[in-house]
């Protein structure tokens, strides 16, 4: 198992980040079979991490997924995760903003459903879709009701300008990570990077399956479209917000048993770097317990 710092899928921090050059697909010595083996056996290590995550109460861990449609996040996140006690978990979605939320700052919806420390939370899409689909599609912004002005741009400014509207978006997210990190909040994002060809396979395998036809819409496809606006965006997304308090995973997805092994393996190592440990009892602690145990009538 590889370290969570010395994973070749962490996204540096130094602004280099190219997504045009990291694969949508790797290969792999292990078989389907063996990978779906190694995720299972890292759900067991998983679910002790967990119950001593939340019997030691100090952290909370957060487990941000985006991907573009058909990559597989609901899948990944059902497999990883499966097992795990669901009284210390909580998986929380967000679509397309209420009116309530949009009388909001484009972070208040999701600080709601923070996870409380002891817990595992995880946002299958999140904040950053405020710096993705609305970059694309930067009409949005309209039902904002921002009180000034701002520059939808797609491209980065030059060093010389004023930092642009999502250069400042990108700040006010890095500051909140870091404010969760400070408190006790372990952040872990993933990307899960399929690539168009796969994509598309997904989707005819949606229309040609009747038990999946329900998960094809066409909207997706219509997403599908704008790509490279989307590819453009996530690349400058994931340089400007992987952070040393909460690191991106460029993970490939076209495969998906690999994918879910290498997600599997950064999420149990997030927990094992934590130390995690049941509280400890002294003398007099033990001593009370033996008492207690006396006065039982079983």
């Amino acid at each position: 198992m590889f370290s969570v710092t010395d994973t070749p899928y962490l996204v540096p921090f130094d602004n280099s980040f190219d997504l045009t050059q990291m694969a949508t697909t790797v290969s792999s010595e292990r078989s389907s079979p063996q990978l779906k083996k190694h995720y299972k056996k890292n759900r067991k290590q998983l679910y002790l991490e967990q119950q001593k995550l939340y019997a030691d109460n100090r952290y909370s861990v957060l487990f941000v997924f985006q991907a573009m449609d058909a990559a597989g996040k609901d899948s990944t996140i059902r497999h990883v995760f499966r097992g795990v006690n669901p009284a210390g978990f909580q998986v929380s979605s967000f679509k397309q903003p209420s009116k309530r939320e949009l009388d909001h700052d484009f972070l208040w919806r999701t600080t709601k459903q923070l996870p409380q420390r002891g817990r595992i939370g995880l946002f299958n899409r999140s904040y950053y879709e405020e710096v993705l689909v609305v970059r694309v599609h930067p009409e949005y912004l309209d039902s904002q009701q921002l009180p000034f002005d701002y520059q939808p741009e797609l491209t980065a400014p030059s060093p010389d300008q004023t930092p642009s509207f999502w250069q400042q978006r990108f700040r006010s997210i890095n500051d909140h990570e870091h404010h969760l990190a400070a408190n006790g909040t372990i952040i872990r994002k993933f990307f899960l990077n399929v690539s168009r060809q796969e994509q598309h396979r997904r989707f005819k395998d949606r229309i040609d399956r009747p038990e999946k036809n329900w998960k094809f819409s066409a909207g997706d496809l219509k997403e599908s479209a704008h790509w490279d606006k989307y590819m453009q965006a996530y690349e400058d997304c994931l340089r400007s917000t992987s952070t040393p308090w909460a690191p991106w995973y460029c993970i490939p997805a076209d495969n998906k048993p690999l994918m879910r092994a290498i997600v599997s393996d950064i999420v149990l190592q997030t927990l094992t770097e934590l130390k995690l440990a049941f509280p400890s009892f002294d003398d007099e602690d033990t001593a009370r317990l033996k008492d207690y145990r006396s006065q039982l009538i079983v």
